[in-house]
């Protein structure tokens, strides 16, 4: 691919919704933290490919010289490159978070499981006023950055967006362009089917197991920010597990996914009036054979159960470890679907979200072109801890479009 010739530094605070004297001031638009492991180094790449001229981004960790590395690498994209900056932060020294925070409009972190690597740096930018994209599937650490830092950020317009990558912006964009589809202001109900050709990261798979294994913290967690959120009493937006079933709408089994992705639907419906005064929303896997069907769940106990006991869930993580991935021909024969059946008011549509390699590379274009799109779009004023939809919502998915991934009406009865 062709480099841009130059990257001109931009000042004057006029890109993005939340744009402000303040924003001016600071040395980057964008940060990306963790730009070194697997997913973060696919992320600079795509940065590098994609980010307009003009935009002021920086590449951040622990070890400075693997971000120099790092930055050769991206220099071979975008000749301009060779002059991207380094910033050196570590999450052992919240000092050099807060730094980061202070001098970014967006950070966009790799840098999991979040639980564990990922509280200072949320804190720093909801101190700071900046908007924070992440990856996480993790609804304990979401719980616990919405109880601890969402009124903060209020406060200070910081945007706080969770779970940026295949963990929900497909399931939750999706949910909402179905919607779109569908009458106003009148109950709707919407179901997701997802399809996937890939192997798990090892970031998904060591926030899952980390998960698996603290079941009384995660229901702790949501016990306490059902406390604190407040409720609509004229809207109703809920999403039950449902039960397993043949789905003929879609021609296969569906299991329910016990992920973040239909609380992430949840969020945006209770936030949006669009989804309508009483929205539902549940989350299967669609197998095709009932072998799977039966078996999975089976699987799925199996890895609960072990992942209660710390030398097993170590030697699992052990296994597939964080910033490990696939060779680049694995990850292109890779891909993903999530058909959506949405009803309301008398009309039933289908829609799909679909794309290549879900865990790495698709992954990586949704962080980058979700920093972008709080970066530079022209974007509903929001602030706090909020999804992609509320946050985002048609911007992203034109942007996520214009790099390849497809949002498409399959079918409207």
């Amino acid at each position: 691919m062709t480099g841009r010739k130059s990257r001109t530094n931009r000042n004057d605070g006029s890109n993005g919704s939340n744009g402000s004297n303040k924003d001016s001031e600071r040395a980057y638009d964008i940060v990306l933290f963790g730009a070194t492991g697997f997913v973060g180094a696919l992320t600079a790449e795509h940065l590098a490919a994609h980010a307009p001229e003009g935009v002021r981004w920086a590449i951040a960790g622990r070890d400075t010289t693997k971000l120099e590395g790092l930055r050769k690498r991206l220099a071979a994209i975008d000749p301009a490159c060779a002059e991207l900056p380094l910033v050196r932060a570590d999450v052992a020294d919240p000092e050099s978070l807060k730094d980061l925070a202070a001098h970014a409009r967006v950070v966009a972190s790799t840098v999991g499981p979040y639980l564990t690597y990922g509280q200072e740096l949320v804190a720093a930018c909801a101190e700071a006023g900046t908007d924070y994209v992440d990856l996480t599937g993790e609804p304990e650490f979401v719980d616990l950055m919405y109880v601890k830092h969402d009124a903060r950020a209020r406060e200070t317009g910081a945007r706080l967006v969770h779970s940026c990558g295949f963990d929900s912006v497909p399931h939750d964009l999706g949910a909402y362009f179905t919607v779109q589809q569908l009458p106003e202001g009148v109950p709707l109900r919407v179901d997701g089917f997802v399809r996937v050709g890939a192997r798990f990261s090892g970031g998904t798979f060591a926030s899952a197991l980390n998960q698996f294994g603290r079941g009384p913290q995660m229901l702790a967690a949501a016990k306490d920010r059902r406390r604190h959120e407040p409720r609509s009493v004229e809207r109703k937006a809920y999403a039950p597990p449902g039960a397993p079933r043949y789905a003929g709408e879609v021609g296969a089994w569906a299991l329910p996914l016990p992920t973040i992705d239909p609380q992430v639907v949840q969020r945006s419906a209770r936030a949006l009036d669009r989804y309508g005064p009483d929205f539902r929303y549940r989350h299967y896997a669609a197998v095709q054979t009932l072998p799977v069907a039966l078996g999975a769940p089976v699987a799925l106990g199996g890895l609960l159960a072990v992942a209660q006991l710390p030398p097993a869930r170590r030697w699992l993580s052990a296994r597939l470890k964080p910033g490990d991935g696939p060779s680049e021909a694995r990850r292109a024969s890779s891909w993903f679907s999530v058909r959506f059946v949405g009803e309301g008011g008398g009309k039933r549509v289908f829609t799909e979200v679909s794309g290549g390699d879900p865990g790495y590379g698709e992954t990586a274009r949704m962080l980058g072109e979700s920093a972008l799109c709080l970066a530079l779009d022209s974007l509903p004023p929001t602030s706090g801890q909020v999804t992609t939809a509320v946050a985002m919502g048609d911007a992203l998915i034109a942007r996520l479009r214009a790099v390849g991934l497809s949002f498409r009406v399959v079918a409207e009865r």
